[in-house]
């Protein structure tokens, strides 16, 4: 039997991270798929992560998903950038290269495979609402673009990052920015996406009722309890048909970011299957 301490080195770095279900999701794939790993939840401070990067490095760690806060840290200490993570200056996938370290975004990708694949969402020509403006958000913008999405309205509660992010990404298609408080100014839409922490701090997004277009998709990027309170709003509007946590956008983005390290992207649907039942 192999000893685990040999087995190449992953991790997903953030905090907090003891409620992540990374390490499971990946070592359902590795066992799908033989592949040899040991992948571990690491606690890390923001002020502590360029630092504890390089430790990791050396104690052998090959690749690392970031989540928040650490997503923007993590571009700005990487050597190279994808497309996807430079256009959104935030990485939650780093991969070992000899010269240092590469980031990429596998937020959108996942985010897009769920909804299209797993939710039967269609993209294209749709008018969507993105709640937040921090790293998470930045991550699925370029994605939702090359799905053909007609605009993008992004709205945050201090909205000089909503001006920033739109400003930043403003190559991948049309975005305007407001603030929370103005939503109800800015008409409906098909697609309403939550990538805010706010829930998991006890806030109320205090959303308009009046936002959902008949027939709209809401989508929160958290998963578990943390998606409840959008979820739940989403549901007194009664216009929404499609309501769904984040799940199936962690799996997915997971198996882009195994496919990176691994060069083979594993099947998501058992382990989905498996997590959605408990």
């Amino acid at each position: 039997m192999p000893d685990p301490a040999s087995e190449p080195r992953y991790a997903v770095l953030g905090q907090p991270v003891a409620h992540s279900l990374s390490p499971r999701i990946h070592q359902r794939f590795a066992d799908a798929l033989g592949v040899a790993l040991r992948y571990e939840a690491l606690d890390v401070a923001p002020e502590e992560f360029a630092a504890r990067l390089e430790s990791l490095h050396h104690q052998g760690l090959r690749g690392a998903n970031v989540t928040l806060p650490l997503k923007e840290r993590a571009a700005r200490l990487c050597r190279e950038l994808s497309p996807a993570a430079r256009l959104s200056s935030a990485v939650n996938t780093l991969v070992r290269r000899e010269d240092g370290w590469f980031g990429d975004n596998t937020d959108g990708v996942g985010l897009c495979c769920d909804l299209r694949d797993n939710l039967g969402v269609e993209l294209a020509g749709k008018r969507v609402l993105l709640i937040g403006a921090g790293g998470a958000a930045r991550g699925v913008v370029p994605a939702l673009f090359e799905e053909g999405i007609a605009e993008l309205v992004v709205a945050n509660r201090t909205p000089e990052r909503a001006a920033a992010l739109a400003e930043d990404l403003s190559d991948c298609g049309p975005i305007q920015s407001c603030a929370l408080a103005s939503l109800a100014e800015i008409g409906r839409f098909g697609i309403l996406l939550n990538a805010t922490s706010a829930s998991r701090h006890g806030e109320d997004l205090a959303l308009p009722q009046s936002l959902p277009a008949p027939g709209a998709v809401a989508y929160d990027l958290s998963y578990g309890a943390a998606a409840e309170p959008f979820l739940a709003w989403a549901a007194r509007t009664h216009a929404t048909v499609v309501a769904s946590d984040g799940l199936g956008m962690l799996v997915e983005q997971a198996a882009e970011a195994f496919q990176r390290w691994h060069g083979i992207r594993p099947d998501t649907a058992p382990v989905l299957r498996e997590l959605r039942a408990g």
